[in-house]
């Protein structure tokens, strides 16, 4: 493997998208720990810590754990991924949608548009129904006109931008833009998860179930 990669970077086309990969890869990392203006960043930390369910740890997860810092890129790839199923659903729903997928490059260009205003509106919904449901509940530092259409604007803003890059890596990067932000998203939590396990399962407990949890963790 480490043949083969050292190969790939003595072609300076290969190696210019594996830069440029890598690049945009730091750009999403940055951006999940940049907080949105006006935003109590200690909110959603105490609120998942009083949560039961798996649902928001998962969401957490695909994010990167942008939402639990609540930084711009809180929403991150979701929306898009969202909008991409709904147009491959309707696709086959809608005869129109169904014959534009058909008709070649200009087809498939004007779907991924469509795609693109999809994702504008869901990011345009989720990010008002987060920012207006929990911003008097604490989220917000002050409940404002203001600190709500910035918190809005910031995390719409966020979701197109990581949206940009991800189509952007499938263009200029080695390609599948959108899944390599999502892996990279769920690698960056594996540190926390695993110590988090390790915690419950090793440190602290008789030699021979921390061994076995350890050798199963």
């Amino acid at each position: 493997m480490l043949t083969t990669l050292k190969n790939a970077f003595k072609i300076k086309e290969i190696r210019s998208k594996i830069l440029f990969t890598l690049a945009m890869v730091v750009v999403v990392r940055l951006g999940s720990q940049l907080p949105v203006p006006g935003v109590n960043r200690n909110y959603f930390a105490q609120w998942f810590a009083a949560q039961t369910g798996d649902a928001f740890n998962f969401f957490d997860a695909i994010t990167g754990g942008s939402f639990l810092n609540m930084s711009i890129f809180a929403l991150n790839i979701s929306p898009y991924i969202t909008s991409s199923v709904i147009m491959q659903l309707l696709t086959i729903a809608i005869p129109f949608l169904e014959e534009m997928q058909k008709d070649g490059e200009d087809g498939r260009k004007k779907i991924a548009s469509l795609t693109r205003y999809v994702t504008v509106i869901l990011s345009l919904i989720q990010a008002t129904a987060m920012t207006i449901g929990f911003g008097n509940q604490g989220l917000l530092v002050k409940y404002n006109a203001l600190n709500v259409i910035t918190c809005i604007a910031a995390l719409v803003a966020g979701a197109m931008f990581v949206m940009w890059i991800g189509e952007t890596i499938t263009e200029k990067g080695i390609g599948n833009g959108i899944s390599i932000v999502l892996v990279i998203n769920i690698i960056s939590r594996l540190p926390q998860d695993l110590s988090q396990l390790f915690k419950q399962f090793v440190i602290g407990k008789a030699p021979a179930t921390a061994i076995l949890g350890a050798v199963v963790i």
